[in-house]
């Protein structure tokens, strides 16, 4: 049974249909990110609000990557959290309000890649690893073609200056340093 006639099976990367603009698709997108709490689970919040836009050329090696995240639309389902979270003590949004990634480097192939990016964040600049998996491409109802990736990277809180903690009563801290970053990344070609 066919449910969708514009719909076509996932195929894998092919330069000659993918050189171009390809931009966000935002209703299908998601940025999230996990940080330790109490030492003993993690707490999952997202940004609700960023931009991706790829370049992609003819050779992976020199396509471009850049994001930018608006770091008012933190979301961990915490009003009061997600509060502190725009304050100095963390993200100190009323003087930073996006963060960006730009890639330098893109390694691999279209299916398995590594992008060497620079992220900044709070006014700091630090090199940020990001690790892809390409989930294929389609056609979408509207004509255009779709691409979707999942995009993994950790990076450590206090490069950028994020350095609020609390001390817990059985030792340790209330957060851990690591953050890890996860893209589920629906990109269209652009005429």
């Amino acid at each position: 049974m066919d449910l969708s006639p514009h719909m076509t099976i996932a195929t894998p990367l092919h330069t000659e249909s993918t050189v171009g603009t390809w931009k966000l698709d935002p209703a299908h997108s998601e940025l999230s990110f996990t940080v330790r709490h109490l030492a003993i689970s993690k707490v999952r919040g997202f940004f609700r609000s960023f931009d991706v836009t790829i370049e992609a050329t003819e050779r992976l090696a020199d396509s471009t990557i850049t994001a930018t995240i608006d770091m008012a639309s933190i979301d961990t389902n915490n009003e009061m959290r997600d509060g502190h979270l725009k304050t100095n003590d963390f993200f100190l949004i009323e003087e930073h309000p996006t963060a960006t990634y730009v890639s330098r480097s893109i390694t691999g192939t279209p299916e398995e890649f590594t992008v060497t990016g620079d992220l900044t964040l709070r006014g700091v600049t630090k090199e940020v690893i990001l690790r892809g998996e390409f989930g294929g491409m389609n056609r979408g109802g509207d004509g255009a073609l779709h691409a979707a990736a999942t995009v993994r990277g950790k990076l450590n809180r206090l490069d950028f200056g994020v350095a609020w903690n609390a001390p817990l009563e059985a030792g340790g801290l209330m957060l851990g340093d690591e953050i890890t970053l996860d893209f589920d990344l629906q990109v269209v070609l652009q005429d």
